[in-house]
């Protein structure tokens, strides 16, 4: 009987080198690239070499389908019981991580993945996605925040929507200067003290000229980040108090929430790039910090944790976990040895961007990433889920594998480096079935084959957006959530009126004359025409995208409110990208028409009551 042929990601597999170079690939014009030589070499001396031992050390993860022999040893469980075992892995193991004490060799950690994420049966939802920062009430300081997602909530459930998706909630540092991108935060293992809505935290007490600087930041056409810290931080730092409920809820925290709320008691002394720290700072074991600090920044993350849990009551909220971390940041500080260092995560050159992209972060080496026993993936996957029952993995296929494009090398010059996908999506699948929360892979751009059908196998949704597709949605898969656009495309009313195309030139992204095609094509995919009102537009959009039979539609809060100006223009740093407010309160939403209209489509092709 002759072997089954490979899958497609069986032989990518095997189209790597020793270090997980891959040797060839397919660009979005399905033409075969190879790498040059001075990219491999590069990359190669950033991965590194392995111990030999390194598949006696490495976890073992057993999930459906896979045939797996345990040493012979003792199974030190999660519970604490202990098991002898030896040979085939057991069916009857709990679910968890355990730790593997072999008869001859290191201990290693076992992982018993359920193999699917948690999905509701029969599926059919709809909600809104929104920039959380933008979404300011008349309560709101510089940005939105936490009482504002709790409106938001009311809201959706009100209107019949089934979930919220929100944009990355992560931590950034405590310094002057804040990062503005949420897809570069200094941890995907902690959240922005930001979000929290400071009059509801326990001991504020605000002055006039506080509450005046709070609502004329709240009222300013850009969000200021900087203007809004440092106001948050006075406030709160008069009202830091410890409780019985706090000091338990940090024990519970354990080492990772020391390790976070150290490296911003040294980032506001030393800066948020740990590498210009002086030189006995740079370990993390060894750092000294003041332990008044420290405990005033596990304080916030506790404060956010209550106010998080009271805004995802009742409603899934999906947050979103970014590819990366910022290279100077906490989670970069505690996983040093994790990292590749002279290297940036990005995407190879294609018909939208010809110099290919670059996003800034650093690369967990895979090797390295199996030895840290997927820690690092684990506490980011667990971290961001918590609270909310959802998760969108921004771009899924970094599990698979990444661009990695070397120091001083163009974007373009870059190469792909292949992960260990099983174990990360068996991973994810076990984080989710605990927390019973769904999970949403943003598969956009290009996919190699055999990705979305390994996602599919493992319960994580797809992603399809109108503008993107070819086919009608009518033809969408179940197994997906569908939207017409991204935080990252220009919204129906900018698309109409000409002010995003207006934008662009302006930023220096093409003329007019090259810009055009674009602006039409994705004209065509709504229906719509030049200069047609929004209102009418939009309704159309999401009366489109309504008819297709995915699982979740999703619909932006600025398409709905009519805004012209999307979130982000990828490629410049010359814009406001980020800091741009809905032009509507929070408390104001519910009685737009518009924001009413697409609620009622989406409801109607949700609950088949059309």
């Amino acid at each position: 009987m002759s072997a089954p042929d490979p899958s497609p990601l069986d032989r990518a597999e095997r189209d790597t080198d020793d270090w997980g170079v891959a040797r060839h690939w397919l660009d979005d014009a399905e033409t075969e690239c190879t790498p040059s030589a001075g990219t491999v070499e590069a990359l190669r001396a950033v991965i590194g070499t392995p111990p030999q031992d390194l598949v006696r050390r490495v976890p073992i993860v057993l999930a459906p389908g896979r045939d797996a022999v345990l040493p012979a040893g003792e199974l030190e469980c999660e519970d604490g019981t202990r098991r002898p075992v030896g040979g085939p892995a057991p069916e009857d193991l709990p679910l968890g991580y355990h730790r593997l004490h072999p008869a001859d060799g290191p201990s290693r950690r076992v992982i018993v993945s359920p193999g699917r994420c948690y999905r509701p049966d029969g599926l059919r939802t709809w909600g809104w996605a929104v920039q959380l920062y933008a979404a300011r009430s008349a309560g709101s300081w510089a940005t939105g925040d936490l009482a504002d997602l709790r409106a938001l909530r009311e809201l959706a459930r009100a209107q019949g929507a089934g979930f919220l998706l929100v944009n990355p909630l992560h931590g950034v540092a405590p310094t002057t200067e804040q990062e503005d991108s949420p897809y570069l935060p200094a941890t995907r293992r902690f959240r922005n003290p930001l979000y929290l809505r400071v009059e509801e935290v326990p001991g504020v007490e605000l002055t006039a000229a506080e509450r005046a600087q709070g609502a004329r930041l709240g009222a300013a056409d850009v969000l200021d980040r900087d203007a809004g810290w440092a106001l948050h931080q006075a406030v709160l730092r008069r009202a830091f108090s410890t409780s019985a409920d706090f000091e338990r809820w940090r024990t519970e925290q354990g080492e990772p929430l020391e390790q976070w709320a150290r490296w911003c008691s040294l980032a506001q002394t030393h800066g948020d790039d740990f590498h210009d720290w002086p030189v006995p700072l740079q370990d993390p074991a060894a750092a000294p910090t003041d332990a008044d600090e420290v405990t005033f920044h596990a304080w916030l993350q506790w404060c956010l944790a209550v106010q998080l849990d009271a805004a995802c009551d009742g409603l899934t909220v999906l947050q979103d976990l970014p590819i990366g971390v910022s290279g100077g940041g906490a989670d970069a500080w505690a996983w040093q040895d994790v990292l590749a260092h002279g290297v940036t995560v990005g995407a190879p050159a294609d018909a939208f961007n010809s110099l290919g992209q670059d996003w800034g972060s650093p690369p967990l080496v895979p090797w390295r990433l199996r030895l840290a026993d997927y820690e690092p993936f684990v506490q980011s996957v667990r971290a961001t889920l918590a609270g909310g029952g959802g998760l969108r993995i921004d771009h899924v296929m970094g599990l698979f594998r990444l661009w990695w494009v070397p120091a001083g090398m163009s974007p373009a010059d870059g190469a792909y480096v292949r992960y260990p996908w099983r174990d990360m999506l068996a991973i994810v699948a076990l984080e989710s079935h605990r927390a019973r929360a769904l999970v949403v892979g943003e598969d956009l751009g290009v996919v190699e084959d055999g990705v979305r059908e390994a996602l599919a196998e493992h319960d994580i949704l797809s992603y399809r957006v109108l503008y993107f597709e070819d086919d009608a949605p009518a033809d969408y898969p179940v197994d997906a959530m569908a939207a017409v656009s991204t935080h990252d495309l220009p919204t129906v009313a900018g698309l109409l009126d000409g002010s995003d195309v207006a934008e662009m030139v302006g930023l220096g992204l093409g003329s007019a004359e090259e810009l055009a095609p674009g602006r039409q094509a994705m004209l065509d995919v709504i229906g719509a025409q030049p200069g047609e009102r929004a209102s009418r537009a939009v309704l159309d959009a999401y009366r489109a995208l309504g008819g297709a039979p995915s699982a979740m539609l999703c619909a932006t809060l600025d398409d709905a409110v009519l805004a012209a100006r999307r979130p982000n223009i990828p490629g410049t740093t010359e814009r406001a990208n980020w800091c741009i407010p809905l032009p509507v309160r929070v408390e104001e939403l519910g009685g737009l028409e518009s924001v009413r209209a697409v609620a009622d489509v989406l409801t109607a092709a949700t609950t088949g009551d059309r």
